[in-house]
C-alpha cells in the first residue's frame, strides 16, 4: 500500500482515486473547495461530476493541500489545463520530499503552446521528482468509476517512473501500458478533443456515420501531421492515445467535447454552451492553441482551422462542412509515407 494524493476532484480525478483505492492504496482526494470535500466525505458521492456513483469511504477528500501531500509517494494531477500552473505553484511551496508525479490532463496552453508536462516542469521543484508521467488513453470517468474494462498508457522519459505509475494503477479492470513517446501521447490526448467537437457538430447537423468516419480518419491525419513535425513517433497516433482516444471521444455521449459540439450545431453560442455544460471543455482552449501553433509551424490542419472558426469567428457550421468537402483534390496516403520515412530517417541519423 502507498499513500497517494489525487489533486482534482472532478469526474476523472474521482474515478482515478477509485482505481487506486481498489488497488489497496491510501488515497487523499484534494479539491480547492472546502464544501466540496465535506460533501464527498459526508455523502460518499460526487454529485456534480459522477451523479450516481458511490465513492468508497476509504477515500478521504480534503481541501488542505499540506495534509493531502503529507508522506505521499505519488501525486496525481487531474486538473483543467488552466489550473495546472497555479496548483503546481502551491504544491512547490509545500511539497518537501521526493515523489512520482503523474498527470491525467489533456490540453495545450493557448498562450505558450506548452503541453501539460512542460507547464509542470516550469512550475514544480525538479528536485522532488525524476520525470513526469502522463496517464492518457480512451477512458471515460463514467465507465472507469463503475469498473468497466479500460486500457490506457503511462508515458514518461523515465521508464522507472512510467512503470511505477503502471504498478499503482493496473488491475483486472484498468490495464496500463507504458510508452516512451511523451510528446506524442500528450499531443494525441489533447488534439483529439478538437476532433470530438467536430464529431458533435457533425451529429448535430444530422450527418451520419459516413461523415463521422471521414472526420475521425482525416482528423487523425492532422494530429499525426502536427505531432510528427514536432518530433513525435507517428506510430503513437495509431495506438491508445491516438486512434483509441479519438474513437471513444468522438462516438460517446459521455464526451463533454462531443456534447459541446452537438449543442453548437443546434445554434447555441459558445458562451451558452459552456454555461450549459457546467464543466471544462478542454477542446475549446486546445482548438485555439492548435490553430495558432499550426500556423506558426506551417502545418496544414483544415479541420482544426474549421473548428476554430466556428468557435471564435462565428463561422457557419454547415458552410464549413461544404468548404472542407470541396478542398483541392489530393492523394490519401502519400503524406503518411513521407511522415514515416522522415521520422525513421531522423531516428537512424541520430541513433535513437
Amino acid at each position: 500500500m502507498e499513500k497517494i494524493a489525487v489533486l482534482g476532484a472532478g469526474s476523472w480525478g474521482t474515478a482515478l482515486a477509485m482505481v487506486l483505492n481498489d488497488n489497496g492504496h491510501e488515497v487523499r482526494l484534494w479539491t480547492h473547495v472546502a464544501e466540496h470535500a465535506e460533501e464527498i466525505n459526508r455523502t460518499h458521492q460526487n454529485k456534480a461530476y459522477l451523479k450516481d456513483v458511490v465513492i468508497p469511504e476509504a477515500i478521504h477528500a480534503t481541501s488542505d493541500l499540506v495534509a493531502a501531500l503529507k508522506e505521499v509517494s505519488a501525486v496525481v494531477f487531474v486538473l483543467p489545463t488552466k489550473a495546472i500552473r497555479p496548483v503546481c505553484q502551491q504544491v512547490k511551496a509545500v511539497l518537501d520530499h521526493h515523489v512520482t508525479i503523474i498527470h491525467g490532463t489533456k490540453g495545450i496552453e493557448p498562450e505558450t503552446f506548452k503541453r501539460v508536462s512542460e507547464m509542470m516542469e516550469e512550475e514544480l521543484d525538479a528536485a522532488c521528482y525524476d520525470e513526469i508521467v502522463v496517464l492518457s488513453g480512451p477512458s471515460h470517468a463514467e465507465e472507469v468509476s463503475v469498473k468497466q474494462p479500460t486500457t490506457v498508457s503511462a508515458s514518461s522519459k523515465s521508464i522507472a517512473s512510467a512503470e511505477h505509475a503502471q504498478q499503482l494503477f493496473m488491475n483486472d479492470r484498468f490495464r496500463v501500458y507504458t510508452n516512451k513517446d511523451v510528446l506524442g501521447v500528450e499531443l494525441g490526448g489533447s488534439l483529439k478533443n478538437i476532433i470530438a467537437l467536430g464529431a458533435g457538430i457533425s451529429d448535430g447537423l444530422g450527418y451520419g456515420d459516413n461523415a463521422k468516419a471521414a472526420l475521425v480518419t482525416r482528423g487523425l491525419a492532422e494530429i499525426a501531421r502536427l505531432g510528427t513535425a514536432m518530433g513525435a513517433d507517428p506510430l503513437t497516433f495509431i495506438g491508445l492515445t491516438g486512434i483509441g482516444d479519438l474513437i471513444v471521444t468522438c462516438t460517446s455521449v459521455h464526451s463533454r467535447n462531443w456534447r459541446a459540439g452537438n449543442l453548437l450545431a443546434k445554434g447555441n453560442s459558445l458562451d451558452d454552451v459552456l454555461e450549459q455544460m457546467g464543466m471544462v471543455v478542454e477542446g475549446v482552449r486546445t482548438a485555439q492553441a492548435a490553430y495558432h501553433l499550426a500556423k506558426v509551424k506551417g502545418i496544414d490542419m483544415p479541420i482544426t482551422a474549421g473548428i476554430y472558426q466556428i468557435l471564435f469567428e462565428n463561422a457557419d457550421a454547415q458552410a464549413m462542412v461544404d468548404q472542407l468537402m470541396t478542398r483541392t483534390k489530393r492523394p490519401e496516403t502519400d503524406e503518411i509515407h513521407e511522415m514515416l520515412k522522415a521520422h525513421y530517417l531522423k531516428a537512424y541519423l541520430t541513433n535513437e
